[in-house]
């Protein structure tokens, strides 16, 4: 599975606030954002702190993707 912040940054858009604004607000590390920034993974505790700061839940900030050729090797249904 891949992760996409992609809502994370439309709502950014829609509340007219920068990178920097987030960080400040949220109270992470630029190291966060920059994970952020290219589609990594990040803590709970980090999307915890973005959801307060923006006043949603974790489905609006983010996605989880399936790889293509269907599942990762991690999880097997049995």
């Amino acid at each position: 599975m891949e992760v996409s912040y992609k809502k994370l940054w439309k709502l950014l858009i829609d509340k007219d606030m920068k990178k920097k604004d987030l960080q400040a607000k949220a109270g992470i590390s630029w190291t966060s954002v920059t994970k952020l920034s290219k589609g990594e993974t990040v803590s709970m505790e980090v999307l915890m702190k973005v959801c307060k700061a923006l006043e949603c839940n974790i489905g609006d900030i983010m996605d989880l993707i399936q790889k293509e050729g269907g599942t990762d090797g991690k999880c097997k249904e049995e």
